[in-house]
């Protein structure tokens, strides 16, 4: 079972975790999420910022209930990974989510307000961004970052196989899907998914995957150590294209 704690200000907004497949997760023992508030290591009133030294605008979070708060976490090993949601931080990715899945334990620290002051930085393994833009806080960043990882955990999704073939995963993007029923105010399901061939039908997603990949984020491409046979599809794609 992977154990995550998450310390922030704000436990009540990660009530969206409770639900779904995490809240199936949770049930079934496959996972544990605890939520710890700084206010509740505060010294005084509950209050957990200041006013930065030389000025400036907005708050900081003091460095002492970060570090009671830190303390307080029960660890199942001796340096757990910590995690600091900070725009400044690597790029959150399917790679990173995949080796955040192998830990035993990850504790989430949340900013909020202007920031958290600089002395908790050694209590940090990692600092995470969600990409180049600004959220109020970390909640939403740390939540997002949770479901990436813990759906790639054993028994969490429906299938083992179920997060192989995601988009991202892959290196491609997913190929167009189709269900009941076959024909939709005129719009038909592809005939080749109709055929019962699992060979044409293999064939067919990879060449939509790459097709969908080409147009929207040829840069998955320029990183990809193409197949024979990928090379062969893009070819046609191109082809195809030209006429």
């Amino acid at each position: 079972m992977m154990k995550i704690d998450v310390m922030t200000l704000f436990p009540e907004m990660f009530a969206p975790l409770e639900h779904s497949i995490l809240g199936k997760a949770t049930e079934k023992g496959r996972l544990s999420i605890r939520y710890h508030n700084f206010r509740d290591y505060a010294t005084k009133a509950r209050h957990v910022d200041d006013e930065p030294y030389g000025g400036g605008q907005g708050m900081l979070i003091r460095a002492q209930p970060i570090y009671d708060c830190y303390r307080a976490i029960d660890k199942v090993t001796q340096r757990p990974r910590v995690l600091l949601m900070d725009p400044a931080g690597r790029a959150f990715d399917q790679s990173l989510a995949e080796e955040l899945a192998q830990e035993d334990q990850l504790i989430f620290i949340c900013g909020h307000y202007e920031g958290i002051d600089e002395r908790i930085k050694p209590l940090i393994t990692d600092e995470v961004s969600l990409g180049d833009y600004i959220l109020t806080g970390g909640e939403l960043a740390a939540m997002t970052m949770i479901d990436a990882t813990a759906r790639l955990l054993p028994d969490v999704l429906g299938k083992v196989e179920s997060h192989l073939d995601d988009s991202i995963s892959t290196g491609l993007l997913e190929y167009p899907q189709y269900t009941r029923p076959y024909d939709y105010e005129g719009m038909t399901v592809p005939d080749v998914l109709m055929s019962g061939h699992h060979e044409n039908i293999r064939r067919w997603r990879l060449k939509e995957s790459l097709k969908k990949t080409l147009d929207r984020r040829p840069d998955l491409l320029a990183k990809r150590d193409l197949t024979a046979e990928e090379e062969s599809l893009l070819a046609e794609i191109r082809d195809e294209r030209t006429v």
